[in-house]
């Protein structure tokens, strides 16, 4: 299973070892998040067309997640701390070269070149975690910790952006993970042994191949649709991209070793796990973007006081986080799961009260309920994962858990910001595609300002009530489909990750 690591390292280098991992883990979580309240400057600063804007936003999240699966195979298959220092070398690079893009164009590669690195530093990271803490009960807390600071990277992610804006240019939050990375790439050879499973078989890279571009083709339809309307070029694109993950799909199903194991999900526990890892992402990552807008472009507050608003649901998201492990070895994660869905959903509809004129207390309140919901969300989906498939597959399992995270962050921007957008285009004054677009116009009559910024709180009333019903919806059904007993069973010394369905017991 691995080359130096016969048995369990002592605790001390496992801890340290720990510590090096979470820096890039903050970062790759943080720069799907940091561009949130950052957004406004860099369209001062580029003026990026609406789709534009929107693919600067999300192309990162969609390169994490698109890529995932592959590199957790590859990882354990080829050595997964050479895929980690690679990872972070490359998201070093690519971090320099988006704070210094000229142009949207050169911005947007940019950050689908960190996008590919990130997607090489988790699942690995992940991996080489559950083989630093070979108890399980340390393993346990050890990915509580490493799914807080995934949590507290896209929490703090925009809070990091404000206070940057206040003393710098915009290319500053991509700059801030230099010394970061120069750490990790200095201390992990030392702390970090090579982990090489003996996974066998090839990486598919077809399935690679098809499961990315089906991802990017179906939201480039989407996008285009909600943003312009319905016409041929979407249309396509959208069918192309459905057909291709369909054959993606299909095409595990008959690979000796699959890129995707779909087996996995016949468990319901883990269904419904994954489930959780991307609505909830999905719900955050778009409220985030369009309450930064919000507060910035409608309500004129300065950049810092709006970093400083999302404060009280960062600290209660990142709280959540780390004390759901503990919790849910009382609780169980039936329990978990329930309340994650309706924490979300009531958060959400907290938003709905919001105004033109004011909602900052709606706003705080919302990020604060919703954050629980967020936080269990993070804790339970990598542990359940992790825990739910031998060693040899910890780098596989793990980017399952990863990529229903990130391709719920890049979802969330593409499809409730585009149904944002849609309500926006609709109801606008008709002179740009978006808020801030229109607002940069010269000239503007009062009466138009107030209707594009009605308009545009109209989208998000409709970005927030959409998400709330799926998440009501999801809640629903973890309740009824979700049933036995409600808190771990076994010797009390047991791994706390036991997934109960209809009363078996599944380690």
């Amino acid at each position: 299973m691995s080359e130096q690591h016969t048995h369990n390292p002592p605790a001390r280098r496992a801890w340290l070892g720990l510590l090096v991992i979470l820096g890039p883990v903050l970062l790759v979580a943080m720069d799907g998040s940091i561009l949130f309240l950052a957004m406004p400057r860099v369209s001062q600063a580029l003026t990026p067309t609406a789709d534009q804007a929107l693919w600067i936003l999300d192309i990162y999240g969609f390169a994490v997640g698109s890529l995932l699966i592959a590199f957790g195979g590859i990882g354990d298959r080829y050595g997964r701390l050479k895929l980690l220092m690679l990872g972070a070398t490359v998201f070093g690079i690519g971090s320099a070269a988006a704070a210094f893009a000229p142009t949207p164009e050169l911005l947007i590669a940019a950050r689908a070149l960190m996008g590919v690195a990130g997607s090489t530093l988790l699942p690995s990271a992940l991996a080489v975690l559950s083989e630093l803490f070979g108890d399980p009960r340390r393993r346990a807390r050890a990915i509580g910790v490493f799914a807080a600071a995934f949590a507290a990277g896209f929490a703090i992610g925009p809070i990091v952006g404000g206070v940057l804006l206040e003393r710098f240019w915009w290319g500053s939050v991509f700059l801030v993970n230099l010394p970061v990375i120069a750490l990790f790439l200095v201390f992990a050879p030392v702390l970090l042994g090579e982990v090489r499973a003996t996974r066998p078989g090839r990486v598919d890279a077809l399935s690679v191949a098809t499961s990315a571009g089906g991802l990017l083709l179906t939201v480039y339809g989407l996008k285009h649709a909600a943003a312009e309307g319905l016409s041929a070029v979407p249309v396509l694109a959208g069918l192309a991209g459905a057909a291709s993950l369909t054959w993606f799909a299909l095409r595990q199903r008959r690979l000796e070793h699959p890129l995707m194991d779909f087996s996995l999900f016949r468990d319901r526990v883990f269904t419904v796990a994954v489930i959780t890892g991307l609505l909830p992402l999905a719900a955050w990552s778009a409220t985030a973007y369009l309450t930064g807008v919000y507060l910035q472009s409608v309500l004129g507050l300065p950049v810092l006081h709006a970093a400083l608003l999302a404060l009280p649901g960062a600290v209660v998201l990142t709280v959540t986080c780390v004390v759901t492990p503990i919790v849910v070895d009382r609780v169980g994660r039936r329990t978990a799961l329930i309340t994650c869905h309706f924490s979300v959903a009531a958060g959400l509809l907290l938003l709905l009260p919001v105004t033109i004129t004011g909602g900052t207390g709606w706003y705080v309140a919302s990020t604060v309920v919703a954050g629980v919901g967020y936080g269990i969300s993070f804790a339970v989906v990598a542990d359940t994962a992790v825990g739910a498939v031998p060693a040899e597959r910890a780098g596989s399992a793990g980017a399952i858990a990863e990529t229903s995270n990130e391709i719920g962050n890049a979802l969330g921007i593409a499809l409730l910001g585009s149904l944002a957008a849609l309500v926006f285009r609709i109801q606008g004054p008709g002179l740009a595609p978006t808020l801030d677009g229109t607002l940069q116009l010269p000239g503007l009559a009062p009466s138009v300002v107030e209707g594009a910024e009605s308009a545009f709180v109209t989208g998000l009333h409709a970005a927030a009530a959409a998400a709330s019903l799926l998440h009501l919806a999801l809640g629903v059904l973890a309740l009824r489909r979700l049933t036995g007993p409600t808190t771990p069973k076994g010797p009390a010394d047991a791994p706390s990750r036991d997934l109960v369905v209809g009363g078996e017991v599944r380690g």
